[in-house]
């Protein structure tokens, strides 16, 4: 054996004793979350339940750090230039997917600086009018907005939101023409289409319920591939006139590149864990929320599939960043 495979052989036996002790030692300390999104909304609300179950089991307190800002860029590319060490995670959700084709002058790419890890949960957007819109279901918005092109607005709470791209999907794949009304935030436009300022909107379910509920406004299609459970009488778009529509809100968890594969196995292992169990699925699910439970390979197809999907989109509606 000549000295450099007698070299080559030690150090594969080095890395083999050291993998292992990365994933048994770790965490051995805090880890931080950035989440790049403000404080107190839904994704906020269910990674903060997940951080407290994750340090019962990890035995380590896991800080979630709100960097909001530029459509979750500011916060993505903070974490995208951190240690891979396990100590810096990040927060992903469809926003960061519309983002890699909508704004190109970012630092970094999702598939290239950083690796998956898990996916907690999918949650359904819901379409509505305000009730003076002469439109009981999907399709007779359909074919009122068909009658009426560029004459009918639409609310969002910004180019590239959940909301925003909901409806430009709408449009790609029925051929209406509606006039988007970006807003800084989902309040303004939620107020707006409460108050008759703008005709449509795609939100939250959880949000909109109330207000459906209470006639404020009606509730006409939700965007996920089954019904609500918080809306179960509302039929899916797909189900109501537009087949194949699919937008929903989703959230998982990444690393920076490099990070140790052990440590991303332990990190699966344990979110998955906790939104396998019955009393977590249950709460969630009563909010709208269906845990995901995925492995690293599949979660990092359906975040490809996600970026592609969504680029399609861009490039055939002509949406520019703002």
């Amino acid at each position: 054996m000549t000295i450099l495979q007698r070299v080559a052989a030690l150090a594969c036996l080095i890395l083999a004793f050291i993998s292992p002790s990365k994933a048994d030692d770790y965490p051995s300390r805090p880890i931080k979350v950035i989440v790049p999104f403000g404080a107190g909304g839904p994704t906020d609300v269910f990674t903060r339940v997940l951080a407290e179950e994750l340090r019962k089991s990890l035995g380590q307190p896991l800080v979630m750090e709100n960097r909001p800002g530029a459509g979750t860029v500011i916060g993505t590319d903070s974490a995208a230039k951190s240690a891979p060490d396990g100590y810096t995670l990040l927060m992903v959700s469809a926003t960061q997917t519309v983002n890699e084709t909508l704004i190109s002058h970012k630092s970094y790419e999702l598939m290239r600086d950083f690796v998956p890890i898990a996916m907690l949960f999918r949650s359904e957007l819901v379409m509505v009018v305000h009730p003076s819109v002469p439109a009981n279901n999907v399709k007779e918005f359909i074919a009122l907005a068909k009658s009426k092109p560029g004459q009918l607005n639409y609310a969002s709470s910004g180019p590239g939101s959940n909301y925003h791209m909901a409806g430009e999907l709408l449009k790609n794949l029925t051929g209406i023409n509606i006039v988007h009304v970006p807003y800084r935030g989902s309040t303004g436009a939620r107020n707006d289409i409460v108050g008759g300022q703008v005709q449509m909107m795609f939100d939250s379910v959880p949000t909109m319920a109330p207000l459906i509920q209470s006639g404020r406004v009606r509730g006409l299609g939700t965007s996920g591939r089954t019904r609500s459970v918080a809306l179960p009488d509302i039929p899916t778009l797909s189900e109501a006139g537009v087949p194949g529509y699919e937008a929903t809100i989703w959230i998982g968890m990444m690393a920076p590149v490099g990070t140790p594969q052990p440590i991303i196995d332990v990190l699966n292992r344990e979110i998955n864990k906790i939104v396998s169990r019955p009393d977590i699925k249950e709460s969630w699910e009563k909010q709208d929320a269906k845990p995901d439970p995925m492995s690293p390979s599949q979660f990092g197809a359906h975040i490809q599939a996600e970026i592609a999907k969504w680029a399609k989109l861009i490039k055939a509606n002509n949406i520019q960043a703002q």
